[in-house]
């Protein structure tokens, strides 16, 4: 029994599975519609080129084309690939898309690369992939950052806007009549309320400290004594600290964030590490044990469950209230910045070249002794040199 031909109503109809799949065309040999788990459909024109080589092209967006268009596109490009001559045509943005992210991110060696992939599969694809490259107006993507704010919040908006714009300006720099369709004012948050000042206020440090349990509950306590970021502090392995306590932080690569380097943990951290079960590689381990901990989205729902309503705090706000504990404790400020990695500016930051271990070390003594003299709620005394 001859398939029945396809039309638009049953292309919209396909359903998405799991993985990407197929459906082949009985109205054109070598015609395709592909569905993917997204629910997002596109048509693609499959053959053979005079060498035997297989070549699957992208004829279009099925959201955007008809299919008896799509077909009429799909002959001509197989005709041209059977003949030997050029068949690429107009550009869609997926192909640019996956273009810009090999040529571009991966080449250097972004670290954001699969968040980026993973934000164009989620917010952009679904919409654009199939489309002509060129033919986007700013309109549209004013249309499309309205869809990502509505679903997903501005910062992904943003998120998106950022990701677009660097491919539109790679875009540009190949090709001699391109205009990007991005300009100033498509952003949804603007730079300086972006920022933020939170710390938490001893009150909450004590309540947050008394409700820390589990990989999560060492992690905040960790996070606040020291004060790095969370990446390196997750990353943590039993052989990055030494006998005497020295934590070497690692950066396996150098284009990652500067971090402490080298820093002496006070007696309070070490507690914390030692009262560890030592399960594979990592202080902080996922279940499996071999990886490390990455659930801490929902360990901060837990955490949050536990302190009960408070205003809003994240993971990095910890490392601000470290920064600012140690002002407060009467620690330097190049002291304070060196155990954070942050930069030092000048002539000093190009030429000095000293680890300042044993400072850093008392820096975060320091740090210790007045977060335990806020959990005794003693601070109005003098900060105690924990010892270690």
């Amino acid at each position: 029994m001859p398939r029945k031909t396809l039309t638009d109503t049953s292309v919209s109809a396909l359903k998405p599975k799991p993985k990407p799949y197929t459906v082949p065309d009985p109205g054109c040999v070598g015609h395709y519609v592909r569905v993917n788990p997204t629910g997002n459909k596109s048509y693609l024109a499959v053959t053979r080129d005079p060498n035997g080589k297989q070549h699957w092209v992208t004829v279009g967006n099925a959201d955007h084309l008809s299919i008896d268009d799509a077909r009429k596109r799909a002959r001509e490009i197989i005709v041209n690939i059977k003949d030997g001559k050029d068949h690429t045509g107009p550009e869609t943005f997926e192909v640019v898309a996956k273009e810009w992210l090999k040529r571009h991110c991966e080449a250097q060696a972004f670290l954001t690369t699969t968040k980026l992939r993973r934000a164009l599969e989620l917010h952009v694809f679904p919409t654009w992939s199939g489309r002509d490259f060129t033919s986007i107006k700013r309109s549209e993507v004013a249309a499309l950052l309205d869809k990502v704010t509505d679903n997903a919040g501005p910062m992904a908006a943003d998120k998106v806007l950022a990701i677009l714009s660097g491919m539109c300006n790679w875009y540009a720099s190949r090709h001699d009549d391109y205009n990007s369709p991005i300009v100033r004012g498509m952003r949804r948050i603007k730079p300086q309320e972006r920022a933020r000042d939170r710390v938490l206020t001893d009150d909450e440090i004590r309540l947050i400290w008394s409700k820390c349990e589990g990989v999560f509950g060492d992690m905040v306590r960790m996070l606040l004594l020291t004060g790095q970021r969370r990446t390196a502090l997750l990353k943590m392995k039993w052989d990055d600290i030494s006998e005497d306590g020295i934590w070497s932080v690692a950066n396996g690569n150098k284009r990652e964030k500067a971090n402490g380097g080298d820093l002496g943990l006070p007696k309070m951290a070490l507690d914390i590490i030692h009262s560890r079960t030592r399960q594979g590689p990592y202080v902080f381990p996922g279940p499996r044990g071999y990886d490390y901990y990455k659930d801490y989205a929902r360990g901060k729902v837990a955490m949050d469950e536990a302190t009960g309503p408070l205003p809003h705090w994240q993971l990095h706000d910890l490392r601000r209230t470290a920064r600012s504990l140690m002002s407060r404790a009467g620690v330097r400020d190049d002291h304070a910045e060196r155990v954070l990695g942050h930069a030092i500016g000048g002539v000093k930051g190009v030429y000095d070249r000293h680890k300042y271990t044993d400072q850093k070390r008392e820096a975060l003594r320091m740090l210790a002794g007045l977060v335990d003299n806020i959990l005794r709620g003693d601070t109005d005394k003098k900060v105690r040199r924990l010892r270690g």
